[in-house]
């Protein structure tokens, strides 16, 4: 075996082992469903369980940070750095209702207000509910489509924060989410993710410009 077959198997090996590592940290749920969605998710996002902010309590609460970089003929002259962040909070309800997309909007704004450090290097901090029903009501449906959470920071200098929102019914493979919620598609079990279409890491990329 030569040094370049060496050192590939070498990052292989590596990277085995950082994986094995972050599968032992990424908790399992009683409920199969969210279990399964938690498999899509765990490879983009940091999961926690039974998490709890501002008095309420999440199934499952995400994160995702990506950082982009511009640079000028050389990475190491870097002109730019835009931060990213995507916080995800699912909650399995009885039942959905105006009240339960109010309180998800208000605690975006709430948190937006104590999370997000404005500055210029800040590009976008998104806030995304889904909660898991076991039905979704036609004007629950209609106030998601026509929902728009976008707030800029400082005419946009300083980026902006979007709140988004989605409920899905698994037993009627129902799915409605504002346009936004790219996270959706991780929750749609019943259709798989095509090989061949952006990965949900591709996805919040592609959009915001990464």
């Amino acid at each position: 075996m030569d040094d370049d077959e060496s050192a590939t198997e070498s990052r292989e090996t590596a990277a085995d082992r950082r994986m094995d590592e972050h599968l032992e940290e990424v908790p399992d749920w009683d409920d199969e469903y969210v279990d399964r969605v938690s498999d899509r998710l765990m490879h983009n996002y940091d999961l926690e369980k039974d998490f709890a902010v501002e008095g309420e309590q999440f199934t499952l609460y995400g994160k995702m940070a990506l950082v982009s970089k511009k640079h000028f003929l050389h990475p190491a002259l870097s002109l730019a750095e835009h931060e990213s962040t995507e916080h995800l909070f699912v909650r399995q309800v009885d039942r959905v209702d105006d009240r339960t997309l109010d309180r998800f909007v208000e605690l975006g704004e709430r948190l937006a207000d104590e999370w997000i450090e404005p500055d210029e290097e800040h590009f976008c901090t998104e806030f995304t509910f889904v909660a898991v029903a076991p039905s979704i009501p036609e004007s629950i449906a209609e106030r998601i489509a026509g929902f728009d959470g976008r707030t800029l920071l400082k005419y946009g200098y300083h980026g902006h924060y979007e709140i988004n929102l989605a409920v899905v019914a698994p037993d009627s493979k129902e799915l409605i989410a504002s346009d936004n919620a790219d996270v959706a598609t991780a929750f749609r079990l019943w259709d798989p993710i095509e090989k061949d279409e952006p990965g949900l890491l591709g996805l919040l990329s592609r959009r915001l410009q990464l």
